[in-house]
Order: C-alpha cells, then structure tokens, then sequence
C-alpha cells in the first residue's frame, strides 16, 4: 500500500498544514507495517490533484491495478475535488468508514452519481473485474478522531515527530 502525503492539499488553508517533512515523518509511524510505503510522490511527479497524481501513476506503472483509498470524510468532500468523476472513472474507489460518517456517506453529494456503482465489501475479491465508476465502503475499526483533533490535542506535534525522527535515524 502507498501512503501518499500530499504536498498541500488543494482544499486546506497552507496556513494550517504542518511542513511536509513532519507529515511525512508522522505517517510513517503511524503505518507500522512493513508493506505501507509512506510517500510524497506528487512531488516527484509534479502534481497537485488527484486526477493527475492517478493519471500519471498508471502512466508510470501501466501494468498496476491501483485502488484509491480514501477516508469517510474524504468522500463527503468529494465533490468539491478537482475532476472527482473523471477520478472515479480512472481507478476505483475504498471508502474507510469512520464512526458517525454512516448516514453522511449514504447522502454525500458525489454519491448521488457514484451510486451506480456501489459494490458490497463482501465482493471486494473481485475487484479487478468491476466495471468504472467503482466504488466500496469498507467497515474497519479505526479511530474516532480526525486528523484535526489528533492535532489539537497537541499543537506541538509536528516539531515532536521531527525530533523523533531525528534521534530514531
């Protein structure tokens, strides 16, 4: 799996981001799992959105079959995306769902139009043979909180994981 750090998410203030290094730095020891691969690709690549970051991975690896995954509260935001139908006809979509997102990923915006093609978690097997737009919603215990409160327990956060880091290396 590739965790893909995004340089500066289009759809947030850069005011509120936490450097690059430090997120970067943060996700990798959140993944604690050998086969996570912690990334910030869309530098290298040169892209902003991830219409393009998709479109120029599968150029990259043209023989990869890529799922993107994504949170609850991504999915409620989805329509706010650069080119998210485009996006959703390239690759199929993995929702993780989180606690209270239940009835809000049902009624989100982009769901009126993915619906159609809305598969059950029980045929995620079979992947590989859905037709695009793809989309599951899959039910996996994960934390409660969001990104936004995991920072405003510790405003100090980023410069702690640096530090981490640092003495880790």
């Amino acid at each position: 799996m590739w965790w893909l750090v995004s340089p500066q998410n289009p759809l947030k203030d850069v005011a509120g981001m936490a450097p690059l290094p430090a997120r970067i730095a943060a996700a990798r020891l959140a993944a604690r799992h050998p086969r996570i691969r912690v990334s910030a690709v869309e530098v290298a690549l040169g892209t902003r959105y991830a219409v393009d970051t998709v479109a120029a991975l599968q150029r990259r690896y043209p023989k990869t079959r890529f799922i993107w995954l994504i949170g609850a509260d991504n999915l409620v935001q989805l329509h706010r995306w650069k080119d998210w139908r485009r996006l959703a006809c390239r690759i199929p979509i993995a929702v993780l769902a989180r606690p209270g997102y239940g009835h809000r990923l049902r009624t989100a915006p982009a769901m009126a139009w993915l619906r159609r093609g809305l598969h059950r978690a029980t045929d995620v097997r079979h992947w590989r043979e859905w037709e695009l737009p793809a989309i599951v919603i899959l039910d996996i215990q994960l934390s409660p909180l969001s990104a936004t409160q995991v920072r405003a327990r510790d405003p100090g956060w980023a410069a702690a994981v640096h530090v981490a880091t640092e003495t880790r290396s």
